[in-house]
């Protein structure tokens, strides 16, 4: 089987074209038959485009109105940010809780320490 490696250029244009086709409610196959690629190729092609920082580059380079492609990867940055908020005001929730159990157990050591020599004294 003859293999093909399609430019970024191309692979851009043909993800704007599969989702202009998304979105006229042509499923999958439909769309990776069209395209003349596999399912797994656009699935790996729109996964690579989400995750990869030079994908605005691919979206800029298409005509006007095909930077709608690009919307995702805002989108897709913007959650993660979110993501990364919440985990750090959860993460000094967790970091103060630690410090305060912390305190309360040298607290307890300190006190048990008290007894056992206030113990060790009455016993003499």
């Amino acid at each position: 089987m003859l293999r093909k490696r399609h430019h970024s250029e191309e692979i851009a244009a043909k993800l704007h074209e599969a989702e202009e086709m998304a979105a006229q409610g042509k499923t999958q196959q439909e769309i990776a038959r069209a395209l003349g690629v596999s399912v797994m190729t656009v699935h790996r092609w729109r996964k690579r485009r989400d995750d990869h920082p030079a994908a605005t580059m691919l979206v800029r380079s298409l005509p006007d109105g095909a930077a709608a492609a690009g919307t995702g990867i805002a989108a897709k940055k913007e959650r993660r940010e979110e993501h990364i908020v919440r985990l750090e005001l959860e993460n000094s929730r967790l970091r103060r809780l630690v410090a305060d159990l912390l305190l309360e157990k040298i607290k307890l050591e300190e006190e048990l320490q008290e007894e056992q020599q206030t113990a060790i004294r009455l016993s003499r």
